[in-house]
């Protein structure tokens, strides 16, 4: 009997956006329902539902990293544009890291575009309903 795969809300490795919409996204051959933070080290469940509920706390993996694995976060906030807080502009700012807001649809682009670069890239994804 083949082993199943399961996700357990993290997925080590880094993976193309595949798909978005439907209150989810689509990486790595499987859905996920929910808003996810992908990252150098993988792809996780992220618990905000809205743009307004990021911050540094729930940024923890990210701000675990090793300084420069991440240069550029993209942060898709959902289906409006908002602007990010000037306290998690300074945090970010203080660990090397610049960060871009954008919809989110478009941070999925960009990040796709920026990882097949290689660039040292992450996104906090909000997935819309």
């Amino acid at each position: 009997m083949a082993a199943e795969r399961r996700y357990d809300g993290f997925l080590p490795g880094q993976y193309t956006i595949d798909g978005y919409g439907g209150g989810g996204f689509q990486f790595a051959g499987m859905s996920h329902r929910g808003s996810i933070l992908a990252l150098p080290d993988g792809i996780r469940a992220f618990a905000p539902t809205t743009f307004a509920e990021v911050d540094e706390a729930s940024l923890a993996p990210l701000f675990a990293l090793p300084r420069g694995a991440v240069e550029l976060m993209l942060f898709g906030c959902g289906p409006s544009l908002q602007p990010i807080p000037p306290r998690l502009r300074e945090s970010l700012r203080e660990a090397g890291i610049r960060c871009d807001p954008m919809y989110t649809g478009a941070a999925c682009q960009t990040y796709n575009i920026l990882l097949g670069e290689r660039r040292p890239v992450g996104a906090a994804l909000i997935a819309a309903p």
